[in-house]
């Protein structure tokens, strides 16, 4: 199977899951996993191992862990692609997240294959993992919070842990300024009002990370968006 034909009938089952939950919550999972590449890179380049502990951090309705769910499902079917790695298996996935209705959709979806649970990744426990996934968070945090979250990041990850996150470019001039209006609309359409953002060039963010203790390695992560997205892979040092 070729990897665009698997990654359709990923797109497929794990968005399927989400029909209980309503229109919105299906379509929604849809369109985000057909056209964020973020999803398709964790697969293609083996970002997550075999058991791995995943926390995800402002994980919204739980589409990674379906994600995750569709491909186990796909590889035991024998339907995979021959350059890709074979997909982590025996991982174990827990989101936290400060929408309640995403939660909710969450947990409908994903039954007992995954927790999700309500609450603010400022001020609740880490536990130990793995692998901890922060996509598409960090710029709604002001840049000493910004800072204080990744500090509990790196003291909760197990050794040989990896995080992985992604943010806009700061300096990614016009497509920047495209991912920052498309923000505010979303903080618009969901009532929130107008929004401070906290962006930084991803020369800074790597700064900081090794700072922190982290080895960091920057890959574009755009493909097919009108973005200046980067996801950031960070190692424990």
């Amino acid at each position: 199977m070729d990897a665009a034909a698997l990654t359709q009938r990923l797109v497929d089952a794990a968005s399927r899951r989400y029909r209980s939950s309503g229109q919105f919550a299906y379509q929604f999972a849809r369109s985000k996993l057909a056209r964020d590449p973020v999803f398709v890179a964790i697969l293609a380049m083996g970002l997550i191992t075999d058991h791995a502990r995943v926390l995800d951090l402002g994980c919204g309705q739980g589409v990674l862990a379906a994600w995750l769910l569709a491909a186990d499902e796909a590889f035991a079917a024998g339907q995979w692609c021959q350059d890709w790695p074979v997909p982590p298996s025996g991982w174990h996935f827990h989101g936290l997240e400060l929408r309640r209705q995403d939660v909710e959709r969450a947990n409908l979806a994903l039954g007992n294959r995954a927790k999700v649970e309500l609450g603010d990744i400022r001020l609740r426990f880490l536990a130990q993992a793995d692998a901890i996934i922060v996509l598409d968070v960090l710029h709604y945090m002001n840049s000493d919070a910004q800072e204080v979250l990744l500090a509990r990041v790196h003291a909760a990850l197990a050794p040989g842990g990896r995080l992985l996150l992604r943010v806009g470019d700061a300096a990614g001039g016009l497509a920047f300024q495209i991912s920052r209006w498309l923000d505010q609309s979303v903080l618009m359409a969901r009532g929130r009002g107008w929004v401070q953002l906290h962006c930084r060039p991803v020369t800074d963010w790597v700064r900081m990370l090794e700072r922190l203790g982290f080895r960091t390695r920057a890959i574009p992560m755009s493909a097919n968006t009108p973005f200046a997205n980067v996801l950031l892979v960070a190692q424990l040092q």
